[in-house]
Parts: C-alpha cells; sequence; structure tokens
C-alpha cells in the first residue's frame, strides 16, 4: 500500500510542477514526496514503464518529466478510489457513533459531551441533534469531566487531548474505541453500569 502512495504522490508532484515554470528536476521530485533520491529514480523509471511518465532526456545530466495522457488518468482513478474508500470509512463511523448515542439514550443521557479534538465532532453533532441530544465540545478536560459527573451527560474522550493522553480519560468512553467497533469490552460495560447507578 505504501508503495501505491508514494506512486500517487510522485504522478501528483509531476502534475503540479508541469504548471509551473521551474524545470522539475529528481531532487526537487524527491523532496516534494519525502523519498529518497534513490527510490525517487526506481519510481520515476517504474512509471515510465507503465506508460504513466514520459521520460525526455534533455542532456546527460538533465531529464524532463512529463505525465502521459494515461498519467492524467492514473491520478483521476486513484482519486477516486481514495474517496470512494473515504465515503465507506465516514457510512461505517456513523453508524458506529449512531448505535453509541442510541445507547447512551436509552441510558437517560440527553447531553454528549466531547472532550478534546477530534476529526468526526461533525458526525456526533449531526447525530446528536438527529436524536434529540445536545452536544458540547470541550477544549478543557477538567470541564468536561466535572459536566459528565451529571446523570443525563454521556462523557466521550477523543484518543489525545492537546498532544497528551487526557488525564481521568478512565472515567469516560473512548471515542477511538466507539470507531474501531472494541466499545462491547468490560471497560465499556462499567462505564455504562456506573451511568446507570447515577441515576
Amino acid at each position: 500500500m505504501k508503495s501505491i502512495d508514494t506512486e500517487t504522490s510522485l504522478l501528483e508532484s509531476i502534475h503540479e510542477a508541469e504548471s509551473g515554470a521551474v524545470p522539475l528536476t529528481q531532487r526537487a521530485l524527491a523532496k516534494a514526496t519525502g523519498l529518497s533520491l534513490g527510490m525517487t529514480n526506481v519510481l520515476l523509471r517504474r512509471l515510465a514503464e507503465r506508460g504513466w511518465v514520459k521520460l525526455t532526456r534533455l542532456s546527460t545530466r538533465s531529464v524532463q518529466y512529463a505525465l502521459t495522457p494515461e498519467g492524467i488518468a492514473e491520478i483521476a482513478r486513484r482519486t477516486a478510489g481514495y474517496f470512494h474508500r473515504a465515503g465507506k470509512t465516514v457510512d461505517l463511523y456513523r453508524e458506529r457513533l449512531e448505535a453509541y448515542i442510541l445507547a447512551q439514550k436509552r441510558l437517560g443521557v440527553g447531553t454528549i459531551v466531547l472532550a478534546g479534538p477530534s476529526d468526526v465532532d461533525f458526525l456526533l453533532e449531526y447525530l446528536c441533534e438527529r436524536h434529540g441530544l445536545v452536544f458540547v465540545r470541550s477544549a478543557d478536560a477538567e470541564r468536561a469531566m466535572a459536566l459528565g459527573r451529571h446523570a443525563a451527560v454521556g462523557l466521550l474522550f477523543s484518543e489525545r487531548f492537546d498532544g497528551h493522553m487526557v488525564p481521568g480519560a478512565e472515567t469516560g468512553d473512548r471515542l477511538s474505541r466507539i470507531l474501531t467497533g472494541a466499545d462491547a469490552d468490560p471497560k465499556a460495560m462499567v462505564n455504562s453500569s456506573i451511568k446507570e447507578n447515577r441515576q
């Protein structure tokens, strides 16, 4: 998979450079993609063999790189594949988050507090609104934990909080466990039973 990612990155770098007036060198491509000069050379030859990149020798020390129409089509195919996979992931996350929110609602929770940053907070907000729960984002772990002490509040921690593990996160649910489908563990059951006992 990593090879495909580096190939795509290389194809995209060539495509971006073609619109600029600066001549594209192997060294510039290596820097743009984060690859070694040797790996860049190997991948460029591989892409040329597949017919996606045209190599034109300008001199003994200079080569011009250009995408072929097939190379442009390959970028489009890979981009479409990426968006298709991303869409499936969003659907899966939505299903898991919705199951979590509905379970919290059955426990009498009326507010979900998310402590820490998350890339899926928009999904949480949408699903809470859809099911009649209040959604609160909190950048303050202590405030989030204080809110989570109320019986009608579900506390949900993002995996990281400002680059550090969230202190006291064992008192709430972990977003990463819900998204990966690992929320049916004994710890999650304990969190749910604690919520039931507080009511």
